[in-house]
């Protein structure tokens, strides 16, 4: 059963290649790169790793629907897919506040953009020309104008990252793909599968029909406590700055209210390491894969048994060691 591997911007991008590169020896699916903080942008970075594999997927996870024209946002994934033909994975998130609202986005309606921006992109990626006067989107009889290339439609799978109810209904109504959250619990998993489904009874379509990676924080060492204490660190910051992703996961409204009075957005590391200590093991257990590498096993497991079709894992520590712990594994 393969593996995806997960990389945000804690490793430099040459590093990324590497890990890309090793990965796809080791077996695994596909990479997703991460765009949802100001600090690495996804395009570059899955070009890179393109460029060193042969087989591997390559998947922004996610880039936000909002500050790219959905007409550019075509261009850049059929610019990706000529590098790697068939292997681009186009995931689509609503982003988040109050990021988005300090750079100038207010995110209003964001199923009805992500229902427009999704239905453009698709479009043009197919090869048709669109004209579409939406709410957010656009386009007057535009079309992807290839000149000195095969005009043909770009085979590039679109994914919706959602975390709410309703962001769930919509992908399982119109995405190919669901990119589901890290640091929830395989119960919300339950609630999540529920949601999907009645968006794909809107589509004419089954659970099977539709891939459903999650991200999960994968933190292994021989010794579980100090996986623990890795793990519980990324915890805390989720736990003071999404606090509606933690509650949905079921972490008790006390410890969210405690954690909430410790830490700022952003957040200092002073401020999440003081905060960590308010974080008991259950709560990093509940959110995380974290141990020893049959418990960390056992607990990716443990998301696929409650809907996930591909453990897209977030390594903390030593990221060919935990590549080196799902080469060739048995859910």
């Amino acid at each position: 059963m393969p593996a995806a591997l997960y990389l945000q911007d804690a490793h430099s991008i040459r590093d990324g290649m590497e890990f890309a590169a090793y990965a796809e020896a080791r077996g695994f699916d596909a990479v997703w790169q991460a765009e949802s903080r100001l600090v690495r942008e996804a395009t570059v970075p899955l070009a890179a790793y393109a460029a060193v594999t042969r087989l591997l997927k390559v998947g922004s996870g996610v880039a936000d629907c909002w500050s790219r024209n959905p007409a550019r946002l075509a261009a850049t994934f059929s610019t990706l897919d000529d590098l790697a033909p068939g292997r681009v994975l186009m995931g689509l998130g609503a982003w988040w506040d109050p990021l988005a609202r300090k750079v100038g986005i207010d995110r209003a309606r964001p199923l009805t953009v992500m229902r427009e921006v999704v239905t453009a992109v698709r479009a043009l990626l197919n090869n048709e020309t669109v004209t579409f006067d939406g709410y957010w989107v656009h386009l007057d009889g535009v079309e992807l104008d290839y000149v000195y290339q095969e005009r043909r439609p770009k085979q590039v799978p679109v994914y919706i990252g959602a975390t709410g109810m309703q962001m769930l209904e919509l992908a399982g109504e119109i995405a190919d793909g669901v990119v589901l959250n890290y640091l929830v619990s395989p119960d919300y998993n339950d609630r999540a599968m529920e949601h999907l489904q009645a968006g794909l009874d809107r589509s004419g379509r089954r659970l099977a029909d539709i891939d459903r990676p999650q991200l999960v924080v994968c933190s292994v060492h021989e010794d579980e406590a100090t996986a623990l204490d890795m793990a519980r660190l990324m915890v805390t910051q989720y736990l003071g700055q999404q606090p509606h992703i933690m509650a949905a996961s079921g972490v008790p409204r006390s410890l969210l209210d405690a954690v909430g009075e410790v830490l700022t957005w952003p957040a200092t590391h002073e401020q999440v390491e003081a905060a960590s200590k308010l974080v008991p093991d259950e709560v990093v257990r509940m959110l995380t894969a974290a141990g020893t590498p049959d418990q960390v096993r056992a607990r990716v497991a443990d998301y696929m048994a409650h809907g996930c079709t591909c453990p897209v894992l977030y390594p903390l520590g030593d990221v060919k060691a935990m590549i080196d712990a799902f080469a060739g594994w048995q859910p």
